[in-house]
């Protein structure tokens, strides 16, 4: 029997890819606007994410519409995602701009490549899909299990058919990374959450204390590979890159762990000033605080 989860990811891909783009887009983002009052769990964490960035002072209604505007963004995610292996070079650069894309192209020449730190946030698939096709980098992805099985296999191949070198996350992914790194490719690595076993420690994070992933520093201190705080934004005419400078660490006289506590310290920061651009694109649906397990009585 076919999960139902994985017969509509399938169905709405067959969908993205037969109907002309733009038409497909808005569909989607009603579907989201729809999906906001489908599911109040969701719909709860999203506001007191979105409540986080703008601050306790943000009108009601200010944030209730922030609140639809991010669902129907990752609606609109999925359709534009969909739609990329069927899309040519010309068209993924045509569809996308980007400042700072310096910073890649200068750490890639050093033949360390560089670790793009992402929040989940806009449409980040597309910009690998470019980086891969465009500037021709490898590009290397470290992905979540998803559930069922057969919808994260589908999701791998789909990343594998835009150009990305995958990786699951699990015990072996650290070594992967280090082999992707030390052969020169761009790393992406969503950073705003912290999911299942992996390595963490405690920072701040919009005002309150949780914790997110130490690999990207710990990484970064063992290897000297660039770390580049990086989001990828929706616009009217398509998608935008913003790649930050390189966060710049230098090792203390404290223990490794305190060390790559403080880095990851300063790239938690930068994510905040990227999710402040729009905070209407930032996807987060799930608890990343202990007041969200607390509250929700999920447990991530």
């Amino acid at each position: 029997m076919v999960d139902r989860s994985y017969a509509l990811y399938r169905a709405g891909s067959l969908a993205a890819r037969t109907v002309p783009g733009p038409l497909a887009d808005a569909f989607a983002e009603l579907g989201g606007r729809a999906a906001v009052n489908a599911s109040p769990a969701k719909k709860a964490l999203v506001e007191k994410n979105i409540r986080r960035v703008v601050g306790a002072e943000a009108p009601q209604r200010e944030v209730d519409r922030l609140v639809r505007l991010s669902f129907a963004d990752y609606a609109r995610y999925y359709s534009e995602s969909f739609r990329l292996p069927d899309m040519s070079a010309e068209e993924i650069d045509a569809g996308f701009t980007c400042e700072g894309v310096e910073h890649v192209v200068e750490a890639v020449a050093t033949g360390t490549g560089p670790i793009l730190v992402l929040p989940h946030l806009g449409g980040w698939e597309w910009a690998g899909f470019w980086l891969s096709l465009v500037p021709r980098v490898e590009v290397t992805v470290v992905v979540e299990p998803l559930q069922p099985p057969e919808l994260h296999d589908w999701f791998v191949k789909f990343r594998e058919a835009i150009g990305m070198n995958v990786v699951p996350l699990g015990p072996d992914a650290g070594k992967a990374i280090l082999r992707a790194i030390k052969a020169g490719h761009v790393v992406c690595l969503l950073s705003d959450r912290s999911v299942g076993e992996g390595a963490a420690t405690e920072v701040e994070f919009f005002g309150e204390v949780t914790k997110l992933p130490m690999g990207p520093a710990a990484i970064s201190l063992r290897t000297g590979c660039r770390l580049l705080p990086t989001a990828v934004y929706h616009t009217e005419y398509g998608v935008h890159g913003v790649v930050r400078p390189p966060v710049t660490f230098e090792r203390t006289d404290k223990r490794l762990r305190q060390d790559i506590t403080a880095y990851t310290q300063k790239v938690t920061h930068e994510l905040e000033g990227l999710i402040r651009r729009a905070p209407e694109q930032w996807h987060l649906m799930q608890p990343n605080w202990p007041s969200d397990v607390v509250e929700d009585g999920a447990d991530g």
